[in-house]
């Protein structure tokens, strides 16, 4: 009989239809994900750390040493040394306490687009426009607006950058990750803001259950609400790098860590029970 083939759950990501099961499958996944998190390979080699990288931190580039893992507590079963490595890339993180910042690609790739799978003739799609080219399908207020806004928040850490999406609209970085959203709409601008399940002025939470839990909405649609606005962005800047820190997912459908450990604990419970 043949061997059997064993793969992971149903994912149909980027041309990838299932998910990873191991650290080459890991690998290859992160390969599609690079330029999302503003990164690029200088070189995939034998030994540790597996890969050495280039981060974007809005100055320039800044070199990463990459350890690729199944999952990341694989990292510490292994044997290998956190001073001798920046960055775990894993499809699931299993290590609370973990002293490296992690990747975890399972909950990366829920926030990212996928591009369906096409035939190779058919034309690419536009490349992203500068910023000018959407402002310039909406009043003169809002361009103005926006203009105020982005020096201002360029002056919370010279380390923050943005970058210009198809949507009308740009995305902030911390600046390893995303924390603010903004939409030209227009009336003014919308922001959805990182808020890290904490209750900032100002901003509507939206709600969802299973979606959205760090993640809020607040509007700027004259100069003088700008000041305000400003204080929940720098506030919002101050909350990513902390998640950062602390090995928190940040993406839209990151769950908030107080409802994680319950949903955790009840479901120990429940085993316990059954068993």
């Amino acid at each position: 009989m043949k061997d059997k083939s064993i793969v992971g759950d149903l994912i149909n990501f980027r041309g990838l239809v299932y998910s990873p099961t191991n650290e080459n499958g890991v690998i290859f996944l992160f390969g599609k994900v690079t330029e999302d998190l503003n990164m690029y390979i200088e070189e995939i080699k034998p030994g540790f750390p597996d890969c050495v990288a280039r981060r974007f931190t809005g100055r320039g580039w800044e070199r990463a040493s990459i350890e690729f893992e199944y999952r990341s507590l694989h990292f510490k079963q292994h044997g290998h040394s956190a001073t001798d490595c920046d960055l775990i890339v894993c499809w699931e993180h299993d290590w609370p306490g973990c002293p490296l910042e992690v990747v975890e690609l399972r909950e990366v790739i829920k926030s990212l687009p996928n591009k369906p799978i096409e035939r190779p003739d058919k034309p690419t799609e536009k490349e992203r426009p500068p910023v000018e080219d959407h402002l310039r399908h909406f009043p003169e207020k809002v361009g103005r607006l926006f203009h105020d806004f982005d020096e201002r928040v360029k002056e919370i850490s010279d380390e923050i950058w943005r970058k210009v999406i198809r949507v009308p609209g740009v995305t902030y970085y911390s600046p390893e990750r995303v924390f603010v959203y903004v939409d030209f709409q227009k009336g003014g601008l919308k922001l959805t803001v990182f808020t890290r399940g904490e209750k900032l002025e100002g901003v509507k939470s939206f709600g969802y259950e299973k979606a959205g839990a760090k993640w809020g909405r607040i509007d700027l649609k004259d100069e003088k609400d700008l000041k305000g606005v400003l204080s929940v962005v720098k506030r919002s800047y101050e909350l990513v790098r902390g998640a950062i820190k602390d090995n928190e997912p940040t993406g839209w459908y990151a769950p908030l860590e107080e409802a994680a450990r319950e949903q955790a604990e009840e479901a120990a419970a429940a085993s316990k029970g059954a068993a």
